[in-house]
């Protein structure tokens, strides 16, 4: 990559070509390093499109959460959703927890363990106590934060039993930010670690930052599934003690190793009936009769990505698909929103719904903050 100083560069991702000529008055200053502008500003869109995709998906799916397939198909409307185009959007506490691990990664000085934690902590309390937060909460994040602010260390306060979907449906924005594939696993395992210490629950949630991540990086939608396979093979025995401490220290578990693998092959398993339920395709069938119903977080992970997989040239079929579930509507939609809109870009989103969701500046500024940590990192 060229050495352009960052405010320069920053100025030229909102200028056109001539503009910088003019402005840099240098022979072929535009040609050196157009390709860098485009690349910025294609990666620009995709964190956009993740960024309010995962939200739009949240927000249509709302509504959903708690019907049955065949009631949500009754209340339809023409356009397929249960919000009509111009609709106002409300978000659920899906969003509003993925701003605040989005807030806690970001402004950590460093992502090591210690300071990882209190910056989580103090995000989740801050979520906790917000009077928006009336979004029908699940439980387990409930409980866990309230014990969090309490004062006990996560190690106490996590529910070890869990793996509920209030794992995974936050951790997007870690899959956002311009980590390596060997920081991703750690950060995603360990903001679910907090709350939800079943070894489903960290697993499927490094594998839907993983699966964010591969789609901002490059991966088309025909390799997805092979190419997690394959990544979910070589992770099989990873457990990240440095993070996760003896959470595995447990009956029946007798090693680290062995936690793990548990999650591992339950999430494999998802993986594999989604990779069934898509070389049989049939539209009549729930999504959720192919991953599951999506309250636990390997489901939810699993719908999401058949939902995307189905359809990912489409995003509003896409978004249909999540949100006509019978199971967690609002979360497999609020994932599948995610991963459409980091494969095909913020301009791909219907625009109507872009300018009707709530939260626009928290999630302008969750723009930035991977924006400015993409930069950093180039």
């Amino acid at each position: 990559m060229q050495n352009i100083e960052q405010p320069t560069l920053e100025k030229l991702l909102d200028q056109t070509g001539v503009y910088c000529l003019n402005e840099f008055e240098e022979e072929g200053f535009w040609e050196e390093v157009e390709d860098i502008v485009i690349e910025y500003q294609q990666r620009k869109a995709k964190i956009s499109g993740a960024v309010f995709g995962m939200a739009i998906g949240d927000g249509l799916g709302y509504p959903a959460e708690f019907l049955k397939r065949e009631e949500i198909q009754a209340k339809l409307l023409e356009n397929g959703f249960l919000h009509p185009d111009d609709a106002f959007i409300q978000v659920t506490d899906d969003t509003q927890m993925a701003l605040a691990v989005a807030k806690a990664v970001y402004h950590c000085e460093d992502l090591e363990p210690a300071p990882l934690e209190e910056s989580l902590r103090k995000y989740f309390i801050e979520w906790l106590n917000d009077p928006t937060n009336n979004r029908a909460p699940g439980m387990t994040c409930l409980a866990s934060c309230e014990r969090l602010e309490k004062g006990l260390s996560w190690l106490e306060a996590t529910d070890k039993s869990s793996k509920g979907c209030g794992a995974n449906m936050r951790v997007l924005p870690v899959g956002f930010f311009s980590f390596s594939e060997e920081v991703i696993p750690e950060v995603a395992q360990f903001q679910a670690a907090i709350t939800h210490g079943h070894p489903t629950a960290l697993v499927a949630s490094e594998l839907t930052a993983i699966t964010v991540y591969k789609l901002l990086n490059g991966t088309t939608p025909d390799q997805l599934l092979n190419d997690l396979l394959a990544y979910a093979e070589g992770q099989k025995s990873n457990y990240y003690e440095d993070y996760l401490q003896q959470l595995w220290d447990r009956p029946p578990f007798r090693t680290p190793q062995e936690f793990i693998q548990l999650g591992w092959e339950e999430c494999v398993d998802k993986l594999k009936a989604v990779q069934k339920g898509l070389s049989k395709i049939d539209e009549n069938v729930d999504p959720c009769a192919i991953g599951g119903a999506g309250w636990t977080a390997e489901e939810s992970f699993a719908t999401a990505l058949y939902c995307f997989l189905l359809s990912p040239e489409n995003p509003i079929k896409v978004l249909q698909n999540a949100i006509c579930t019978s199971g967690d509507s609002d979360s497999i939609a609020c994932l599948a929103g995610g991963f459409v809109g980091a494969y095909l870009g913020f301009d791909a989103l219907p625009a109507n719904r872009v300018q009707n969701i709530e939260y626009q500046q928290e999630l302008w500024e969750v723009v930035n903050y991977e924006w400015m940590n993409y930069l950093s990192n180039s």
